[in-house]
């Protein structure tokens, strides 16, 4: 009886913790990098598996694309306009084992990257360029960085300009630039305005000089629309066209009055 129970304490305090320092759990978003003896074996996961107790060595690497913000940076754009800048980087890890070997600290790793080169690709940047291109350098920063940690076995999917704080004179100088563009196209709309009104009073000229009747019915129609309104005395010119008929039927009344006094 006596051994048996020394077999039972023996498997609780030897065997038990063993057992349990080889059983590893891992989840579908991480995996788990064993090392034996200082060694490399690869990458384990997800679910169950076994390492070798005081051997193996496993450190668990997050999968799931990591939102790294990188705070407001002072950069000096190519045409020498100083700007601040912030950003977002979208990374996740591809490769477990190089993220572990080949870096110490991924993360903090690809910020320092991301800052450097966020800095650099906008200062060979116009700043029309970083207002009106955005897509364009968001692409190119997200290249360049991918290309930088690679080795790492790091992935970046995205990298966005998020804000550009332009200082106040120069947001003044765009306002004024702005309102001179409003008011270049406003005259060019107004000439462009006049020129067709200009082209339809044109035509309309040339048909009542072929009618001249329409031209009695267009002053009979301004009259209309003058009393519409309360003037107390409204003066308006009579061509001698519209009295020529009148002046003659009276010659010829004038005429025969005289015939007939003779």
């Amino acid at each position: 009886m006596l051994e048996l129970l020394w077999v039972i304490v023996v498997i609780i305090v030897v065997v038990l913790p063993l057992f349990s320092a080889s059983v590893k759990i891992v989840t579908e978003y991480e995996r788990g990098v064993v090392f034996r003896l200082g060694r490399l074996v690869g990458p384990r996961g997800p679910g169950l598996f076994l390492i070798v107790p005081f051997v193996d060595r496993m450190q668990k690497v997050d999968l799931r694309t990591v939102t790294m913000e990188i705070p407001p940076q002072e950069v000096i754009t190519k045409d020498n306009v100083s700007v601040r800048v912030s950003a977002v980087v979208y990374f996740r890890v591809i490769n477990p084992g190089d993220a572990v070997v080949k870096v110490a600290d991924y993360v903090r790793a690809t910020f320092q990257i991301a800052q450097t080169t966020l800095r650099s690709v906008l200062g060979q940047s116009e700043l029309d360029e970083l207002l009106s291109q955005r897509e364009a350098i968001n692409l190119k920063l997200q290249q360049i960085i991918d290309e930088q940690t690679e080795p790492w076995g790091i992935k970046v999917s995205v990298v966005e300009v998020k804000d550009v704080e332009l200082p106040d004179t120069m947001k003044r100088a765009m306002a004024k630039q702005a309102e001179a563009e409003r008011e270049k196209r406003a005259k060019i709309i107004h000439a462009e305005g006049e020129a067709t009104a200009a082209q339809n009073l044109r035509q309309a000229a040339m048909v009542m000089s072929e009618e001249p009747a329409s031209l009695q019915l267009r002053y009979l129609q301004t009259l209309t629309e003058i009393a519409v309104e309360k003037n107390s005395t409204i003066v308006f010119p009579v061509p001698i066209d519209i009295l020529s008929q009148f002046l003659d039927d009276l010659k010829s009344k004038l005429g025969k009055v005289e015939s007939s006094e003779n």
